[in-house]
């Protein structure tokens, strides 16, 4: 019998690449998000749903099949909307795993970020608590109740979630709003793009070492009730990034000091690998230079067909 997957946001950035790995694998693969797949996203044998995972009702009316295994990377992601970002982070989590709690699927894998340790000190670690109340942002807020919800129904009810906490995750067919791949898109044009001072440090993880994460979450009991950081470990100032991608490239204009860092962010932004190493038996095998080559070519082919 094939497995069964649910991948909640199928249709986004990270859900596009883990729903093609696991065609490859050959799951049965369900995509359920807000919106139709982009033509650049979009993959034959994947099941698409539609339903805003907020939406209770609906949303138990949607869901049909049996599933081994769901995966949960939906949310809204202009987090200038709080009502929306807060209701579809945390409530569309919490009904997703109020539907299932009773249906004996293999694993819960709930997709959190390292939004949720606040300002704790890198590198941060699952053991690093920070208090709900201090929380700043809506989408930190709402990842951190989904997180204590989920908790709080595997000590109950024996739920198989787990909790992986995200870095900067980045790879072909990302948005092309996000750091690395705005800076490859500007330097291939040579154009002129405005940065920050560049000297953050940042934790930057090739997308198939991250799916590679998710799908050894799936059997692996160890890893039910538990946190998990998910990132490279090794943090790299984002000047050097974008020196790297220029030197790679052989183009571009950055132009450093024309973005303000806001008041509140985080100059030092990394985490602790260890428990992914123990429990997962993971570690990054993609290094930033070989990652940020692939994902080059990728932009390159993208401006060939065009």
């Amino acid at each position: 019998m094939k497995k069964k997957i649910l991948i909640v946001g199928g249709t986004g950035f990270i859900g596009f690449h883990l729903a093609k790995e696991c065609l490859k694998k050959n799951f049965q693969v369900t995509s359920l998000s807000f919106r139709k797949p982009k033509l650049s996203r979009y993959l034959k044998r994947v099941n698409y749903l539609h339903c805003d995972i907020s939406n209770k009702e609906k949303l138990h009316k949607k869901i049909k099949k049996k599933f081994d295994f769901v995966v949960n990377l939906g949310g809204y992601v202009n987090h200038k909307e709080r009502k929306k970002t807060f209701d579809s982070h945390y409530k569309g989590c919490k009904n997703l795993a109020d539907f299932f709690v009773n249906r004996k699927i293999l694993s819960f894998i709930q997709i959190g970020s390292s939004v949720e340790y606040g300002s704790s000190r890198s590198p941060q670690s699952e053991n690093s608590i920070f208090p709900l109340r201090k929380l700043k942002s809506t989408y930190g807020i709402a990842k951190l109740t989904a997180t204590n919800y989920l908790l709080d129904l595997f000590i109950k009810k024996n739920f198989p979630a787990t909790i992986l906490r995200l870095y900067l995750v980045y790879g072909p067919n990302q948005e092309p709003n996000r750091l690395i791949s705005n800076t490859i898109n500007s330097c291939l044009l040579d154009k002129k793009f405005p940065c920050s001072k560049g000297d953050q440090l940042r934790d930057f993880l090739f997308v198939d070492d991250l799916i590679r994460a998710i799908i050894s979450c799936f059997e692996n009991s160890k890893s039910r009730g538990e946190i998990i950081n998910i990132g490279q470990g090794k943090p790299k100032k984002v000047k050097d990034i974008i020196h790297l991608i220029r030197e790679r490239v052989g183009l571009g204009k950055p132009e450093y000091n024309k973005i303000a860092l806001r008041e509140d962010e985080i100059k030092i932004l990394y985490p602790t690998i260890k428990k992914a190493k123990k429990i997962l038996k993971w570690e990054p095998k993609i290094s930033l230079k070989k990652g940020i080559d692939l994902t080059i070519n990728y932009y390159k082919s993208i401006l060939v067909k065009k």
